[in-house]
């Protein structure tokens, strides 16, 4: 065990190793700071005729994605657009990133259009809200809508909760749902039942029911449908949709989204936070190793940067952190294991109360949670306890280093006289409690500035023996 841990020294100090981590960060930097000035692909300035952005929501709705869509309606807006069209495909996601969508499309001074699509694609949970927020919304044939039941999830996993406080969820729910649907003059009641009884409508049934506009079979037929259409606007006005020979470019997630759509998502930002931890606790017990303070500093700032975004539950934070107390206090007390355990339950708890998610699923999964704890208990244990053991190390440098050593006498050394020794291949004045004969090993016993202090090595083994 000594041995490797002294070649994962030697390694971790070399010129080559510093290097290597030095150009690593370097590059890491650079790519990050490239993708930060990458702009999204828009389309052209000056179309000629009626132009249709066309954006796409095809993951779950999380803030990065919210922020993809207020930027293309702000950029067709700015580009005069006649219509925006949002392609979904979408399982839900957070609240917080729904609601914010709703309100820059119900803000939006150009019609938006939401459109369900391909085939077998869905608007479930949060996209049943923001297809009924739209100024027109329309399914392809085979697509499904609905189950928009408010979901309190940890984790994944769905805890049971009183009467009341489903009843309270629903209607706020409910509220928010009336309060755009019974204004763009579709059904709030059948809407409702989305919510309360987690009802799912197929392309016909939600037309039937008056909840979209219509059914088309593209998007070339979507256009053609919706050229000379009036449609009513959300503050009232009343406008006729002219998109015959219209321009159509999609508003893409630049680089820099799609990277930081990445990092937002849940289990991701566990992920990261555990390495960022991990690699400066690394860093700060074994000083020089260099490579995991620089990839943890990384992952921190990245899950502090995500941090912004997700709704983090300070219980959940706070849970992590003990747990990183259990784990250190485990290597250090004889718990038997007692802290070990609380600090794997008291992580696991930590990572599923990470995120809340009070109106739409969304949290750090029990996959992600089991597979990130247990390795982090092992590590942190097993990294504390080298730091321990450390402790009871022979110094290796210094003055330290000639305590114990052997060296040969050069010539005789009379007792309590002062004589030379060889130790390391270096000449050192010494001076011995017996008489050493020249040739003879010698022990030393102290060091007492350039002079050594020591004693036959046969007699350190008759007083062991």
């Amino acid at each position: 065990m000594t041995g490797w841990l002294y070649l994962i020294r030697r390694v971790s100090e070399s010129r080559g190793f510093q290097w290597l981590a030095s150009l690593s960060l370097l590059g890491i930097l650079v790519a990050s700071a490239i993708s930060v000035l990458l702009p999204a692909a828009t389309a052209d300035e000056h179309p000629a005729g009626p132009f249709v952005q066309e954006l796409t929501l095809d993951s779950e709705v999380e803030p990065i994605l919210a922020t993809y869509i207020d930027e293309g309606l702000a950029d067709a807006a700015r580009r005069h657009a006649s219509l925006v069209l949002i392609t979904m495909d979408t399982p839900g996601g957070l609240s917080d990133s729904m609601k914010d969508m709703i309100q820059h499309i119900l803000a939006s001074p150009v019609p938006v259009a939401v459109y369900v699509s391909p085939t077998g694609a869905r608007g479930a949970s949060a996209g049943f809200y923001i297809l009924l927020s739209a100024d027109i919304a329309a399914m392809a044939p085979g697509t499904h809508a609905g189950a928009a039941s408010p979901v309190l999830s940890i984790g994944g996993y769905v805890p049971q909760i009183d009467d009341v406080l489903r009843k309270k969820i629903n209607q706020d729910a409910m509220a928010f749902l009336r309060s755009f649907t019974e204004t763009r003059g579709r059904n709030p009641v059948l809407a409702e039942k989305a919510i309360t009884e987690s009802t799912a409508f197929t392309e016909k049934e939600a037309l039937n029911g008056k909840m979209i506009d219509l059914i088309a079979s593209s998007t070339d037929d979507l256009l053609r449908q919706l050229d000379g259409r009036s449609i009513t606007r959300f503050d009232g006005t009343k406008i006729t949709l002219a998109l015959k020979d219209s321009v159509r470019a999609p508003f893409q997630l630049s680089t820099r989204q799609k990277f930081l759509a990445r990092i937002v998502q849940p289990d991701v930002f566990f992920v990261l936070l555990i390495l960022g931890v991990l690699g400066l606790y690394t860093e700060f017990t074994h000083p020089g190793v260099i490579a995991p303070g620089v990839i943890g500093g990384i992952c921190l700032i990245l899950a502090l940067y995500a941090m912004q975004f997700l709704p983090v539950n300070l219980a959940g934070l706070l849970l992590i952190l003990l747990a990183l107390a259990f784990f250190i206090l485990e290597a250090k007390m004889p718990s038997h294991g007692v802290l070990a355990l609380g600090g794997v339950v008291s992580m696991f708890l930590g990572a599923i109360f990470l995120i809340r998610s009070p109106l739409t699923s969304g949290g750090v999964s029990v996959g992600v949670a089991l597979a990130a704890t247990l390795p982090f208990a092992l590590l942190t244990v097993f990294l504390m306890r080298l730091v321990l053991r450390s402790r009871k190390w022979k110094s290796v440098t210094g003055k330290e280093e000639l305590i114990g050593a052997q060296g040969v006498a050069i010539a005789r050394l009379p007792a309590g006289a002062e004589g030379m020794i060889r130790v390391h291949g270096e000449l050192w004045q010494a001076e011995s409690s017996q008489p050493v004969e020249e040739g003879s090993t010698v022990r030393i016993l102290r060091v007492d500035g350039l002079k050594l202090y020591v004693e036959p090595a046969d007699a350190a083994v008759s007083v062991a023996k």
